[in-house]
């Protein structure tokens, strides 16, 4: 989610909600944010599709990208060292990167 969030949203903190306003009381302070919808800065080729494969790079935590991305990509494509990564190894620019040079 918070690949998706940092690709097509602004996020802006707003303020802290004390763990008093719930019950029962969680051991942590939340936060309210704002997320506006942006114009689309990494300048993503096809948003629905790359929804599709960041879902799919998450999908299945302790695997490489090669083997959660092997659904849904030629197995040609699957030989660049980055597939060989978590998914949670990346940033949001290299998702991005990935997901382009696939197209």
């Amino acid at each position: 989610m918070s690949v998706l969030v940092q690709c097509f949203y602004d996020i802006e903190y707003l303020f802290d909600v004390e763990a008093s306003s719930f019950t029962p009381p969680p051991k942590v302070v939340s936060g309210v944010i704002r997320l506006t919808r942006n114009k689309n800065p990494y300048h993503i080729s096809d948003e629905k599709k790359f929804k599709i494969f960041v879902k799919a790079a998450f999908n299945q935590r302790r695997k490489t990208l090669r083997n959660s991305l092997k659904s849904i990509l030629p197995h040609e494509k699957l030989q660049d060292d980055i597939f060989s990564k978590r998914a949670e190894q990346l940033s949001v620019q290299e998702f991005v990167n990935v997901f382009e040079s696939t197209r």
